[in-house]
């Protein structure tokens, strides 16, 4: 069996619902999937596509920073998208949070997300 804790940072939003911000399972840590809300004030974050994307992987690092890892530690992201068309920017912006070798990925279009955001990224880290 291995050792599992919950992982939670004030620098992430707050779950909003019966899930933990990360599950650190011996030396793999699970992120729950972030949208964008600025943690300060649960709210979601203004802008185009690039904006919110880019705080959702603000969201992402300050999991992975508390679980003891970094986004140089990601071995697998999932993508969630209510369009399609917004895969190039959302592309762009996981290109400047990430080197080579990069993540493996998935990327699916969805019909809906929470508060009605157009993204949400899952990861998982190995540390």
């Amino acid at each position: 069996m291995s050792n599992k804790a919950a992982i939670h940072t004030s620098k992430a939003p707050a779950a909003i619902g019966p899930y933990s911000q990360a599950i650190k399972a011996d030396n793999t840590v699970y992120i729950s999937g972030q949208i964008p809300l600025v943690p300060e004030t649960m709210e979601v974050a203004e802008g185009d596509i690039s904006a919110k994307t880019t705080q959702v992987f603000e969201n992402l690092k300050a999991v992975a920073e508390a679980a003891g890892g970094s986004l140089k530690d990601a071995v697998k992201l999932n993508i969630s998208v209510t369009d399609l068309n917004d895969f190039a920017a959302v592309n762009a912006v996981m290109a400047s949070y990430f080197e080579q070798p990069y993540p493996a990925r998935a990327c699916v279009q969805v019909a809906a997300l929470p508060k009605g955001v157009p993204v949400e990224i899952e990861m998982i880290l190995v540390l």
